[in-house]
């Protein structure tokens, strides 16, 4: 059964969200039939990349708070993440637009890489402090999970998969996501944010339940003898 995550490497609850949802995975008895894709989302495409402002500054300006409104914010979900064993260093988050980081997620994907691509973009965002615009961080994360250095680049340099980026954008309107992270199993079911575990792991139950009766898992064959095949041969 699919499960299809949207979110976005700048959202800081889709990374706490992943965690909540890879801790529901494991207490799943099958688990090993989920089938995990994750899905492109920007909350601020026209974000332009600026490694001189802080995060406070842009969330000051952006929403209209104060300084320090902004600041107890990021240090709110900072002690979340600390709960579900991630450290955040928001005062060092780089302001990135993710496009690129997208289209990095995407031919990641390709190679059956997309959940690996998510994490380190998330550990490169949040707590290292790194720039995810930038191609040589995106050429470095890619090393790091298998993919070719020149592979990478070479997707930087064009404009492959931006056409599955917007795609997946569009996608989500249809499914109606109006925030990230946004979880849809197997097309029927969806749970919004990054919601507990326990959650997760009633909603993974209630969908597969359902999705099972129309893909019964395979017998598994425990003993073999003599016998005739369909086409007569004994």
């Amino acid at each position: 059964m699919k499960v299809e995550i949207w979110s976005d490497v700048m959202c800081p609850w889709c990374y706490i969200g992943k965690r909540k949802f890879e801790k529901a995975l494991e207490q799943f008895s099958q688990k090993d039939r989920i089938e995990v894709e994750w899905k492109s989302f920007q909350l601020n495409p026209d974000m332009k990349t600026d490694p001189s402002r802080s995060i406070v500054e842009y969330l000051a300006d952006a929403k209209g708070f104060t300084i320090d409104h902004a600041t107890q914010m990021l240090d709110n979900v900072t002690n979340v993440a600390a709960e579900v064993g991630l450290e955040y260093h928001m005062d060092k988050t780089v302001l990135a637009n993710s496009f690129d980081s997208h289209r990095f997620i995407q031919f990641a994907k390709k190679n059956k890489l997309g959940d690996a691509a998510e994490e380190q973009l998330f550990h490169a965002y949040f707590t290292e402090g790194k720039n995810t615009a930038d191609h040589a961080t995106l050429i470095d994360l890619g090393t790091k999970i298998g993919l070719g250095a020149s592979a990478v680049k070479d997707v930087l340099e064009s404009n492959q998969f931006a056409e599955d980026v917007r795609k997946d954008i569009y996608e989500a309107q249809q499914v109606g996501v109006r925030g990230v992270p946004f979880f849809v199993l197997d097309r029927k079911y969806a749970v919004s944010g990054a919601q507990q575990p326990e959650t997760f792991l009633g909603a993974l139950q209630q969908s597969f339940q359902e999705w099972e009766k129309e893909n019964p898992a395979p017998l598994v064959s425990l003993a073999e003898g003599d016998s005739c095949d369909i086409d007569g041969n004994c």
